[in-house]
Parts: structure tokens; sequence; C-alpha cells
């Protein structure tokens, strides 16, 4: 398929998982292996999307104040540390047990996401103090970050329901979580960059689109977005990962 045309359906998936403070690697790496992209290809390609998507988005969300740094730092130091540690023992744990945990969690996910009503927490994380947030996100970070490590994901979408269980308005947990994403990513995608399966064109054309996508789905969540069509949007996507996951296990 046409390069420009990948750039133009990646564009379209940042604006949505940019709302959402996902970067989209979930999404990329079956997109490419759909279109007939090498797998090689495909994972660090996809790895740089999503820290891209996730940057662009978490410009604005800075810009606009939507980020909690006291509790991003502490996730993103932790999650760091219990990726690797969490990516050492798939090899002692079955990958249909994985898959199965995944897909348990992830339908959970959801249905808190559709089904909690249309009431949103607003600053309730505030009356938390900052060294119990800090204690939080090094423990929920390093939890989060074997997870993520074991099934190799981002850690997104277990990021922002975290969240809001923890107090945090819809937006204000996207925010947060589009922040921590970014600095996994990357992480990943530079793990890739020695392995010389990289195509150049591919990853140029897509990451601005990707940018751009980023940026107006940013914008869009700040300015047009309710935190109850946020919420609605993240459960259907939970839950459509779910089913992927299940029918590939039935």
């Amino acid at each position: 398929m046409d390069v420009i045309v990948i750039a133009v359906i990646i564009f379209f998936l940042a604006v949505i998982f940019s709302m959402l403070g996902l970067g989209g690697s979930l999404v990329y790496v079956p997109l490419f292996y759909w279109l007939g992209i090498d797998m090689l290809v495909a994972i660090p390609t996809a790895l740089l999307l999503n820290g891209i998507t996730s940057s662009s988005a978490a410009i604005t969300y800075y810009r606009k104040k939507m980020i909690d740094l006291h509790m991003a730092t502490p996730f993103v130091l932790a999650s760091t540390i219990g990726a690797p540690i969490g990516a050492y023992f798939t090899k002692f744990v079955s990958v249909g047990t994985l898959l199965w945990i995944l897909s348990v969690v992830l339908l959970l996910a959801g249905a808190r996401m559709l089904l909690s009503g249309n009431k949103d927490s607003e600053g309730n994380n505030e009356s938390v103090g900052r060294k119990k947030r800090f204690i939080i996100g090094i423990c929920l970070g390093f939890v989060i970050g074997v997870f993520a490590g074991l099934l190799g994901l981002g850690g997104g979408v277990f990021i922002v329901p975290v969240l809001i269980a923890l107090g945090y308005e819809t937006k204000r947990a996207s925010a947060t979580s589009a922040f921590i994403v970014l600095f996994s990513s990357f992480s990943g995608f530079f793990g890739h960059l020695g392995t010389g399966h990289l195509d150049v064109t591919l990853m140029a054309y897509t990451a601005l689109a990707a940018f751009i996508g980023g940026q107006v789905g940013s914008h869009l969540m700040h300015s047009k977005m309710k935190s109850k069509t946020i919420k609605q949007m993240f459960g259907v996507v939970l839950w459509i990962m779910a089913v992927k996951i299940l029918s590939g296990l039935m």
C-alpha cells in the first residue's frame, strides 16, 4: 500500500488515541502486519509512532497544565524498572495464560469506564499528599511496568483506569497517561535501533502524521470533548481489544 495512504490512516488513529492518553501501538502493530509490512519493521515503527503520538499530545496537555507531574514522575521511574523484569519472566509463564489475564483485566477496566455513570471526579486526587502520591505512583507504576513488560504493552491501557480509580478527572488521567507512555515507547524504540530493521521512508511519513494527529486529538480533547465521552470511548477500545484477544484464544 502507498505510504501516503498509510500515513493518512495513522493520522486518524493518532487523533483518537491521543484523546485517550494512549500511543496506539496495540493497533499500529497489527495494522502494519495486515498491510503486508514485515513484523520486524512493524514493531519498531509502531513504538516510534506510539512515542510521537504520546509526545505530541503531552506537549498540548503540559501547556494546558493538565498533567500531574507529581504522580507521573514516580510512575515513569518505577515502570521503567518493572518493564524489563516483566519481560524477563515471560519465559516462565505461558503466552495463553498471559493473554487470558490481559483479556479479563481489559474487560473489567472497560466495564468500569462504560458503567461508572456520568459523574466525574474533580480534584479528589489533590486531597492526597505529594508524599503519598509518590509512594502510590512507585508501587502501581512498578506493577503496571511488570505487567506491561510481560504482555509487551506501553501501559496506557492500565494507567488511565488506575488514575481514574484514584480520583482523577478523566481528562487529567488521560493527559498524565500520555506523558508517562512516551517514555516507555521511546525506550523500546531505541532498543530496536541496533537491529537494522527500519524503513526510514515509512517512519518519516507516518511519524509526521502521528505528530499532527496527536496535536489535533489533544486539542479536541481539551476544548471539545466531554469527560463522559472520553470515558466511554476508552471503555469501547478496551472491550474491542479484549474481544480480539479472546477470539484468538478460542
